[in-house]
């Protein structure tokens, strides 16, 4: 049986209407990361935008949770991880600091055509996160 680790990330949008996108290990991604020891799942995922981007963030809705199998080296085995993903606004102008002990090289704003480049160089799971949020909208939960 593999062990389940959590963990929470979130699609930042900021005023303009565009969206905050990581570049990590060669490729497009969302901020995103493990839930600690006593931590909520919905403080995870502002703690994790802030920590991987320097931006701060307020949570709207859960757009999706997603998961993934693979191998984690530091445990030794097999491990799937279920990551809610939340709907996020950006809630100040912060200075874009790539957390680079996390393997983050670049931050972007994105949106349109850019946003489109980005996701051709991501993982599924992040294209179908983008693309579930620009179909569902901006609903109150």
């Amino acid at each position: 049986m593999k062990t389940k680790i959590f963990a929470a990330g979130g699609l930042v949008e900021n005023e303009h209407g565009e969206f905050l996108m990581i570049f990590r290990r060669g490729k497009w991604d969302l901020p995103k990361g493990k839930l600690d020891a006593g931590e909520t799942i919905e403080d995870c995922a502002i703690r994790e935008v802030a920590e991987e981007t320097g931006v701060h963030a307020e949570r709207t809705v859960l757009i999706s949770i997603s998961h993934h199998d693979y191998f984690d080296k530091h445990r030794n085995e097999e491990v799937i991880k279920e990551t809610y993903w939340y709907h996020m606004k950006a809630t100040t102008e912060h200075a874009l600091v790539p957390q680079t002990e996390e393997d983050i090289t670049a931050i972007r704003w994105v949106k349109g055509i850019e946003l489109k480049r980005c996701l051709e160089n991501s993982y599924m799971n992040i294209v179908e996160i983008v693309h579930k949020w620009q179909e569902q909208g901006p609903k109150t939960s």
